[in-house]
């Protein structure tokens, strides 16, 4: 058992609850939104299925160096020059 007293759904649960869901059928009176669910029940859903959120700040010179390669692209791209693959189209 997880924090507050709920297990986990497993991966098995999760597919066959998925694969039994009528997609036509309007919701019962007593759905309750997700977000109402996640609060009431921590962890309920696999961490594969919902991963936890992580930042990751880049530093000013590997910003720089996406900018100039992303920048190359699009000017290569601007004067019609191949950039990907293939050969000059003249010999």
């Amino acid at each position: 058992m997880h924090a507050g007293g709920v297990d986990p759904i497993t991966d098995e649960e999760l597919t066959a609850l998925a694969l039994s869901a009528d997609p036509d059928q309007p919701l019962a009176a007593d759905a309750v939104p997700i977000d109402v669910y996640l609060a009431n029940a921590p962890a309920p859903l696999p961490e594969w299925y919902m991963a936890p959120v992580t930042t990751q700040h880049s530093g000013r010179r590997q910003r720089a160096v996406i900018l100039a390669v992303v920048g190359s692209f699009v000017m290569i791209e601007a004067f019609g020059l191949c950039s990907t693959y293939g050969q000059w189209p003249f010999h």
